[in-house]
């Protein structure tokens, strides 16, 4: 029988080339099973070497890292099983619940995205390439609830602009295709002459969103863009570009769009994982009870 390692590979080559997982995905897989491999000694392991490891994980890392961590490694000795390798998968006689805290999306305040976008909008002036790349960013993030992958991914094929407006086709997880139409008119003022700046190296190359190198631009580099003018703003708020992913979705929920079509929207396959923002607008139907609803503004007393 092959290595260990060298099962790894295949498999990896394979969900990488056939299967064509995200990046993402193929990053997690890489990690979780050359650590896997390592703990086992480069051996496949039996039941009991896989119950070792899971209390190892557990005494390492947090519950969601470890939930992960097994998924990968299911993941893995399912895909040996189904190809003849396993005779017999052990994960068929285990157990596993590793019981992770349910954690909120963590949402940015409306006013540090105004101050946020306002500081980059005071920053440009005509010619400055680098600010009118910045401010496409952080529009694109909050206008649409891309994720910062997809935001890097887009390409001249995936964005069109016409009398309609900004249409996206957008590659999300598992190569599922949606469609994204924006008709805001400064959205697509700011659009229009971004790609018109940026015309010749988007015709030359294919990406959209470039750094100062003038390479593809990376979720690193969206990350720069946000602390740049935080930093501007001397605010010391730890944001991420999925932070603007979660505040696009609660905002359409608060202002009542549907969940199915903000799921649409997110690109989730299953409508379970878009519910999780209704327990994030709760506390603001709260405040909205609280301050609209006349029974706030009537006063009795008992006796």
């Amino acid at each position: 029988m092959q290595s260990l390692t060298s099962l790894i590979k295949n498999y990896i080559e394979t969900a990488e080339l056939i299967r064509k997982l995200s990046p993402n995905t193929i990053k997690a897989y890489r990690i979780d099973l050359k650590q896997f491999a390592a703990f086992t000694k480069n051996k496949l392991a039996n039941g009991d070497t896989i119950k070792c490891y899971i209390m190892h994980l557990n005494q390492q890392f947090a519950p969601r890292s470890v939930k992960r961590k097994i998924a990968s490694v299911r993941a893995f000795y399912h895909d040996l099983s189904m190809n003849g390798i396993l005779k017999k998968n052990p994960f068929d006689q285990l157990q596993i619940r590793i019981h992770a805290p349910k954690q909120l999306p963590r949402t940015i305040p409306r006013q540090i995205i105004h101050s946020i976008l306002q500081s980059a909008y005071n920053e440009y002036n005509p010619g400055n390439r680098i600010v009118l790349r910045d401010i496409m960013v952080l529009e694109l993030l909050f206008s649409t609830g891309l994720r910062v992958s997809e935001l890097c991914s887009l390409s001249k094929d995936s964005f069109s602009l016409d009398d309609d407006g900004l249409r996206l086709l957008v590659h999300g997880k598992g190569s599922k295709e949606r469609v994204i139409q924006l008709v805001t008119p400064e959205l697509l003022k700011v659009s229009t002459l971004y790609y018109q700046t940026y015309f010749q190296q988007i015709q030359e190359q294919g990406a959209i969103l470039y750094n100062r190198d003038g390479k593809r631009i990376s979720p690193q580099s969206v990350q720069r863009i946000i602390n740049k003018y935080l930093k501007k703003l001397n605010l010391h708020n730890h944001i991420t570009p999925h932070m603007f992913r979660h505040t696009f979705a609660t905002s359409l929920l608060e202002a009542g769009m549907d969940i199915r079509y903000i799921q649409a929207l997110l690109g989730h396959s299953s409508i379970a994982t878009t519910q999780i923002y209704t327990h994030v607008t709760t506390k603001q139907q709260t405040v909205l009870l609280t301050e609209l609803h006349p029974r706030s503004k009537m006063s009795f007393a008992l006796g």
